[in-house]
């Protein structure tokens, strides 16, 4: 569900609620993008709990997502505690939310975006640059995968599941000679310093919504759309908004290794992406525009024109 304005209004008076249950994943990251929400909610006067659940995109950690599934692994609990009634709205990594909700949901609030780059993790290297030949880099996304093999063909990319917590265990163990990750979930778990080097966009464009929370309730709980309204971020709303509308216009999954990435100068939204072929088949394609974005329909229509140029320049 995608409107057109931005719901709700920060002068409205909103009725209030006794009681807010929030359905969050059960992994630290998860646990403290629900706790900061819950604070936020706390200082505006209402009762909140969290009520932990466990995904199948949690449990399944011996395939890639694009293979059992896709990103809604990670949310379909969650809007199940939703439907039933036993939460009021679900936390998640925007990055991890699939770009059509099931019918009766929706996004009902973007929250303000932390650095939506990716981060190059090692024990024994210093920077990207200094990987050896042959050097084993970890990562679990198709899109990291053409990125990096675009910038160095002569590393070898090999599978990497778990949380965050599971991810830097492996690296520490020696299992790769680095990882990448959403440099987004080390800042906010305060491990900021096990990050050796920051990938910039021109470099290794980010996925659509990377960095952002998105808070997701039942589409007829309006009382929860109007009490949300003041936590949403409107410039982070717009680029996501157009970020997601490429990767849906082009069918965008986990099995899809697409990179979508805007920014907002003035009243103006400028937006890139990227395809690649994860067998390297053909090269990759890129793609960008930019136009004054006054609302959610025209960022996500600037967001489909670009995946029109992505599908003229060769993407799938």
């Amino acid at each position: 569900m995608l409107a057109s304005t931005f719901p709700g209004r920060l002068d409205e008076q909103v009725r209030t609620v006794s009681k807010l249950v929030i359905a969050t994943r059960e992994s630290r990251l998860a646990l403290w993008q629900a706790e900061h929400v819950k604070a936020l909610l706390e200082q505006r006067g209402h009762e909140v709990s969290l009520l932990g659940m466990t995904t199948k995109g949690d449990q399944i950690l011996d395939r890639s997502l694009s293979k059992v599934g896709g990103k809604g692994l990670f949310v379909k609990e969650l809007e199940v505690a939703l439907e039933q009634g036993q939460a009021d709205l679900a936390v998640h990594s925007l990055k991890d939310v699939p770009m059509d909700l099931p019918e009766g949901f929706a996004l009902a609030c973007v929250m303000e975006r932390e650095d939506p780059r990716d981060a190059f993790v090692s024990t024994r290297h210093a920077s990207f640059d200094a990987l050896p030949p042959g050097a084993v880099v970890g990562t679990s996304s198709l899109r990291r995968v053409v990125l990096l093999r675009s910038l160095r063909p002569d590393l070898k990319i090999e599978p990497l599941r778990g949380n965050l917590d599971t991810r830097l265990r492996k690296l520490d163990e020696g299992n790769y000679d680095a990882i990448v990750l959403a440099a987004a979930g080390l800042k906010r778990l305060g491990l900021g310093q096990r990050i050796r080097q920051v990938f910039e966009p021109e470099q290794m464009l980010p996925a659509a919504g990377q960095g952002a929370l998105g808070i997701e309730v039942r589409a007829d709980r309006r009382d929860l759309i109007d009490i949300l309204a003041p936590l949403a971020h409107q410039t982070t709303w717009l680029a996501v908004a157009a970020e997601r509308a490429v990767s849906r216009a082009m069918g965008g999954s986990c099995s899809m290794p697409l990179a979508a990435y805007a920014t907002v100068s003035g009243e103006y939204l400028q937006l890139r992406a990227a395809w690649g072929d994860p067998d390297g088949a053909v090269p990759l394609a890129r793609a960008q525009s930019a136009a004054p974005i006054a609302d959610l329909t025209r960022a996500a229509e600037l967001g489909t024109g670009v995946a029109g140029q992505l599908r003229a320049a060769g993407a799938h």
